[in-house]
This record gives C-alpha cells, structure tokens and sequence, in this order.
C-alpha cells in the first residue's frame, strides 16, 4: 500500500469535508481509528490544516464516492508521481579506505593477483578501491615497493568483505566459463571430421609412399655395403 504523506492532515480534511466512517479513514491514513474519533472530536491534532488527498493526488474523487456509498469499501491511495523524485541516487562511487590502510593495497594486489587471476583490474579497483596503474606496476613488479610487497587476504586486511570477494570471483567464474564454451562451439564448427578427410584413396597413396621410403632405404643400404 502506498504510504500517505501526512497522514493526520490528511484525516483532518476527510474527516471535514467527507461522510467516510472513521474506520476508513484510519484504514486510508494508516492510524487507529480512536485516533481519528479524536480528530473529529478536536481533541487530536488541534491546530492541524486538513492536506487535500485530492488536490495533491494521492486520492480521486471517484474512490471517495464509492467509499461513502460502501462503509465496507477500503480506499486505495494512488502513487504520487513525484515520489520517484526523492530516491536517492544509490550509484556507488569509488570504495573509501583509510589512510591507515592504504598502505596494505599493494599486498592486497598480489595476493588477488596471485591467487584470483580470473578477476580483471576493474574488479579489483572497485574491490580494494585502488587504480588500475597501482594493479599493473604491483603485476609487472615496477611498484617502487616491490621489493617489500607481501600476499595478503584483502579481507584479513579489511580492505573488503568476504562477500564482496565472494561475489566477484564468482561473477568472474562465470563470464570465463561461458567464454570459453562459446570459443568451444566455434571450434566444433570449423573443425572437420576426420573421417570425412581421411578417404580410402588417400590412405592408400599414403601406404604406397611408406613403401617406397622403406625400399629405398634398404637398397641405399645394401650399395653403401657393397661399396665398402
């Protein structure tokens, strides 16, 4: 059910301007309906200006008149269409580490490296919240620290989660798989059965030249002994 925008304004001017049992209202506004007896009673929510469902477009006039014709009817709130407008924007930007941390990046590197080399550099920038020149020169052993630089679990470090991790080795897993399965269809198709190649004709030229190397090997061997 959508949630009304302010629920007890909005009792206050059904309970004014319509004939709707308190019930529905409470039903419609999400209150209890002692709570909208007090309102009609101006013991609850004194001083409160009654907010218009209509006029702000949570409510048409039509459920209104089919609620009071049915006291057993429950009115449905209509989605405003300006809500979509406050969802905050939940792009994730670039992973934040502590100072303190930062220096255990390399280590991490190697370790990801070394052990999940099915991950690419993007995934391991977003993962630890490094650059992908950091991952190349940690890689190729250019990093000014290399000397120095240790494998270690990113997550012992605390770098990242082991669900985090988790899911990217697994994302990975998965794009490589279906890789190579699509490289394996191409080459089932390109290839020919062998024997669709290898024909009656062509084996027996090929068992006529045998015989021929193998001839000429024994005479070349008897005249070289004879000569001697």
């Amino acid at each position: 059910m959508t949630e009304v925008l302010m629920p007890k304004a909005t009792a206050v001017w059904l309970v004014d301007n319509t004939s709707l049992t308190f019930e529905q209202v409470a039903e419609f506004c999400g209150l209890h309906p002692l709570e909208v007896k007090g309102i009609a009673d101006g013991d609850v929510a004194q001083g409160v200006r009654g907010a218009d469902p209509i006029g702000n477009g949570q409510l048409t006039r039509s459920e209104i008149e089919k609620a009071e014709a049915d006291p057993k009817y429950r009115m449905t709130a209509i989605k405003p269409k300006y809500a979509d407008l406050h969802q905050p924007n939940r792009k994730r930007g670039p992973r934040y580490t502590p100072l303190s941390r930062r220096q255990t990046r390399p280590d991490a590197i190697a370790w990801l490296v070394r052990n999940h080399p099915e991950l690419t550099d993007g995934q391991i920038s977003k993962l630890i919240g490094t650059t992908k020149t950091t991952i190349e020169a940690v890689r190729d052993r250019t990093h000014w620290n290399a000397p120095n630089i240790k494998p270690t679990d990113p997550v012992s470090l605390g770098l990242c989660s082991q669900i985090d991790l988790d899911a990217a080795v697994a994302k990975s897993s998965a794009r490589r798989a279906k890789m190579e399965k699509e490289r394996a269809d191409a080459g089932e198709d390109a290839l020919v059965p062998t024997e669709e190649t290898a024909t009656p004709d062509t084996e027996a030229e090929t068992a006529k030249r045998l015989d021929d190397i193998d001839l000429e090997t024994l005479f070349g061997g008897n005249q070289s002994g004879s000569t001697t």
